[in-house]
């Protein structure tokens, strides 16, 4: 089973990364707007078992993904799975989920730049976000093929964050820090 590897690191700015990125020649995809809106299970309580389940709007394109239970070690690990749907469903699939007992626990919208680095063991991807009411953003990511890989990945993403200059690691989901921006 695949899983994502993924450090989130806080940055005051995206300027020196882009920067660096211009030095090693890799270019940027256009910024993309997110939108995920978390859903709360009807029996389960997911900040429990450490699971989450959103419905993504990327742009024109629409996903429903669920995000496992983490993995220990060094970087944020955990099972992801992603499908997507038509654009034009996005409010039938709230409405079907609504319908099952799931309710929405927040909203959370960013703006996301990507950067995919080649010429590795594997192919990585960093992504810049400005994230609405939380700040800026840098994520370190790749994929681990299965548990015999996951060292593997961790060390690829935690070599390439040292690369960048990352140094101020955020733990928290951008849904973590947006309840608990939301609490008085």
């Amino acid at each position: 089973m695949p899983y994502e590897v993924e450090i989130k690191f806080r940055v005051p700015n995206h300027d020196a990364l882009i920067g660096a990125f211009k030095a090693l020649g890799v270019a940027p995809t256009a910024p993309i707007a997110h939108s995920d809106l978390y859903l709360a299970h009807p029996s389960r309580d997911f900040a429990r078992s450490d699971e989450a389940l959103r419905l993504r709007r990327e742009g024109e394109t629409n996903a429903i993904t669920y995000k496992g239970p983490k993995r220990g070690g060094p970087t944020k690990t955990r099972e992801e799975v992603e499908v997507t749907f038509a654009p034009e469903a996005r409010e039938d699939m709230a409405r079907i989920f609504e319908a099952l007992g799931f309710r929405p626990v927040a909203e959370v919208k960013k703006t996301r730049t990507s950067y995919r680095i080649s010429g590795r063991d594997r192919p990585m991807i960093v992504t810049l976000d400005d994230a609405e009411r939380l700040g800026t953003f840098a994520e370190v990511e790749a994929i681990a093929q299965g548990d015999d890989d996951l060292p593997h990945a961790q060390q690829a993403v935690l070599d390439l964050a040292h690369e960048l200059g990352l140094t101020d690691v955020e733990p928290r989901s951008y849904l973590r820090m947006t309840l608990e921006a939301q609490r008085p």
